[in-house]
């Protein structure tokens, strides 16, 4: 979905006059977020959104931070998505690879809460075991919807 869409979107359940007055911006602008911006092929009269503007950071600074901020701002957490498990991948090893991760980041946070205390450092060691199971059932996920595990992918493979 492009910014200009998300914009739209956004318009639909949020007034933009309430956007305006509380961002100190015109209204004109802020209907302007929820078009194509000029240069597109549709020749939209839109102009760049802040939804652009972090997108660009990103994309200059390959930094997530930038993502991970915009993610606790709505009360959530950025999660990357894994790279694509190729077609044809035998499905009992791929969720085999799941129960492994799980048992790791039990395996993590049990020896983490063994002496009834979690350190900061040991905090850190579980959230990174959190995000790679995160990481790891997306991936399973993403190649489960794409059809990956289902018979057309076991016979290209065989």
């Amino acid at each position: 979905m492009q910014s200009h869409e998300v914009m739209k979107e956004v318009l639909k359940t949020t007034s933009a006059k309430l956007i305006s007055s509380e961002m100190g911006l015109s209204l004109s602008l802020i209907y302007k977020w929820a078009e194509p911006p000029e240069g597109d092929n549709d020749t939209g009269s839109g102009t760049g959104s802040p939804l652009d503007r972090v997108g660009q950071i990103i994309r200059i600074s390959q930094d997530t931070r930038v993502a991970q901020w915009v993610c606790e701002q709505a009360g959530g957490f950025y999660i990357r998505n894994p790279l694509n498990l190729p077609p044809g991948q035998p499905l009992i090893p791929v969720t085999n690879d799941i129960v492994q991760e799980f048992a790791d980041m039990l395996a993590t946070i049990a020896k983490a809460s063994a002496d009834s205390v979690i350190t900061k450092a040991e905090a850190k060691d579980i959230r990174r075991r959190w995000e790679e199971l995160k990481s790891v059932t997306e991936g399973f996920v993403r190649a489960a919807e794409s059809g990956h595990f289902g018979p057309e992918s076991v016979k290209k493979a065989e």
